[in-house]
């Protein structure tokens, strides 16, 4: 994975956006496990301490089990996936609707013009 990290938020809580996309995404699918702290952390070029607090904070918000003899998984709970991958659609949205409103277009303007983009794409 290509593991972007800026210093506007602490390192941890990146790192917990960017396994929960992985996870609701796909790339760690339902039951598959999680590779290890040490491999996490060297790919990302992180502590494995900030690492293990991140995949801490995912077993909380349950998308990541431990089990004693396989490590760690992606949770089988298919219901929690799609309510976090809905919750990042509407965060990345409301992002999305605020830059238009930035740039001055209101909301049905900004309807209008992935309206027209869309028609564009179709007919390319």
């Amino acid at each position: 994975m290509n593991w972007k990290l800026t210093e506007d938020r602490p390192i941890w809580i990146q790192l917990v956006d960017q396994l929960t996309m992985l996870i609701v995404s796909g790339l760690y699918a339902s039951g598959a496990a999680i590779p290890a702290v040490r491999t996490l952390a060297a790919e990302a070029g992180v502590n494995p301490n900030t690492m293990q607090r991140a995949l801490a904070e995912l077993e909380n918000r349950g998308l990541v089990e431990t089990h004693r003899t396989t490590g760690r998984i992606v949770t089988e709970d298919l219901a929690l996936i799609q309510s976090v991958r809905k919750d990042f659609a509407y965060q990345r949205m409301s992002e999305f609707f605020a830059s238009m409103h930035a740039l001055g277009y209101t909301d049905e303007q900004t309807r209008e013009l992935l309206a027209a983009w869309e028609n564009k794409e179709e007919t390319e």
